[in-house]
């Protein structure tokens, strides 16, 4: 248990914080999973679903959730699998 009034307050903002990041995460694991499969099975709109994943993958950089270096990684792994 926290002694000072300051831990307090920071226990309260790193709960507040690692409850929005597992929503977001959630948000992008979701995202990538329905691209794959809209790649895999060479639907019309694939490269919608795609580009829709990427938008979710830069906002979530954007805003520290993920490092920068993941998300390219995921970004080509995607645009491979979507034929041009």
């Amino acid at each position: 248990m926290a002694n000072t009034r300051s831990a307090m307050k920071r226990i309260k903002q790193n709960e507040k914080r690692r409850l929005r990041n597992r929503a977001a995460r959630s948000t992008i694991r979701s995202a990538l999973k329905t691209a794959r499969t809209a790649a895999a099975e060479k639907s019309p709109q694939s490269k919608e679903v795609v580009l829709e994943a990427i938008r979710v993958l830069d906002r979530a950089v954007s805003r520290g959730i993920i490092h920068r270096n993941t998300a390219a990684r995921k970004k080509s792994a995607l645009a491979r699998s979507v034929p041009r």
